[in-house]
């Protein structure tokens, strides 16, 4: 399916939502209805690297069998690049007929698996009714936050708040940092991995103990209890398709370092310049979000040791020929990378930014011994 044909999907399912609310919250579920949580699998696109989760309730009595997905935003969002990276983007429910959902994916080739919560006919209906209350009175719409507010953190609470107690909770992989937990999905995805690992700060260092993707609450769901049952049943997989790996003859290790190894091999001013030129740009741009952005992931990014905002001066000294400006700015920066090696030495995405750091090292090296002021040797 289409991103346009979705968005119109979207559109109408929620526009007959809003419409017909008045008689959705009256009507009563059967004893016979069902209230699960869905979790998709991965895609190779940039939006689906993560999966999705989303709540379905069915009821045949009522003819009902709807998914209500918390992940919807629209494109056409006025500075839509701006909001998002500043934070402030609206994301918001919206409900699928359950066939077009499972339609979708089955288009996209992607996995479908069910996990039936196991509550109450009264609190069956108490969900039903806070989600058509959320969607028809706006109350879906949330600020997106990669880890604090997203498809899958919506979906815990509205259940938490539905069991009014906070009983679906963390439990698997809470003693490993929310980096380390986002690695393997960028497997076969080389420089999103390389993205993701320099864009962020010290935030997602911590310790993964929330919530905030589809898998992780799938794990939680199969150990969280409810009124001394388990809240949830046995996962059962609804569609199934073998995760194929995306090959690309330049999104890899391989062409990383060669470039890096090409720029250091040939050591010419103006290959130089331009690696220069692209970190500084990086820094730069590194300072910029983290002053600017909502998104606590981008703050306190330490990463501007390697990315050095300084760089731009140097870059100023190295083209006007200043050997004693260009001389102490490289010392500065080789201090700085020191220092950043030194923090990453626990951290999970030394070894992917670690090629960057021998570039920059040796760069920086060639550029102190160019401009060291020479002492005259007097006979």
């Amino acid at each position: 399916m289409n991103i346009s044909l979705l968005k119109k999907i979207s559109f109408f399912t929620l526009l007959f939502l809003t419409v017909n609310y008045s008689f959705s919250q009256n009507l009563l579920l059967s004893k016979d209805a069902h209230v699960s949580v869905l979790t998709c699998g991965t895609g190779n696109e940039s939006y689906s690297l993560f999966g999705h989760t989303a709540i379905r309730i069915s009821d045949a009595y009522n003819n009902i069998d709807v998914v209500y997905n918390y992940g919807a935003f629209d494109f056409n969002t006025p500075n839509f690049v701006l909001k998002f990276i500043k934070g402030d983007l609206q994301y918001f429910a919206v409900a699928h007929s359950y066939a077009d959902f499972i339609n979708e994916y089955t288009y996209e080739k992607r996995s479908v698996h069910e996990q039936e919560l196991n509550i109450p006919g009264n609190l069956k209906q108490k969900l039903y009714d806070n989600l058509n209350t959320s969607l028809a009175s706006g109350e879906s719409h949330y600020t997106y936050k990669f880890i604090d507010k997203n498809c899958t953190s919506m979906v815990v609470d509205i259940i938490n708040k539905t069991l009014d107690t906070t009983a679906i909770v963390k439990n698997t992989d809470t003693d490993i940092t929310y980096r380390t937990i986002l690695y393997p999905y960028f497997d076969n995805h080389f420089y999103e991995k390389l993205g993701t690992s320099i864009i962020f700060g010290k935030k997602v260092d911590g310790l993964g103990t929330q919530i905030f993707l589809p898998f992780e609450l799938q794990k939680s769901l199969k150990k969280v209890s409810f009124q001394n049952h388990p809240l949830a049943q046995e996962s059962k997989t609804i569609i199934k398709f073998d995760e194929e790996t995306s090959g690309s003859w330049w999104n890899n290790w391989y062409t990383y370092v060669l470039l890096l190894g090409f720029i250091i091999l040939i050591n010419k001013k103006s290959i130089n310049l331009f690696y220069l030129t692209m970190m500084t740009s990086l820094g730069l741009f590194f300072v910029f979000v983290g002053f600017y952005s909502e998104h606590h992931e981008l703050g306190y990014n330490y990463n501007i040791l390697l990315f050095n905002p300084t760089l731009l001066g140097l870059l100023y000294f190295y083209s006007t020929k200043n050997k004693k400006g260009a001389y102490n700015l490289a010392v500065f920066n080789i201090i700085s990378l020191l220092v950043y090696v030194v923090i990453l030495i626990n951290k999970a995405h030394l070894v992917i930014v670690l090629p960057l750091i021998i570039s920059s090292m040796i760069i920086l090296v060639r550029l102190v011994i160019q401009n060291k002021k020479r002492i005259p040797i007097i006979i």
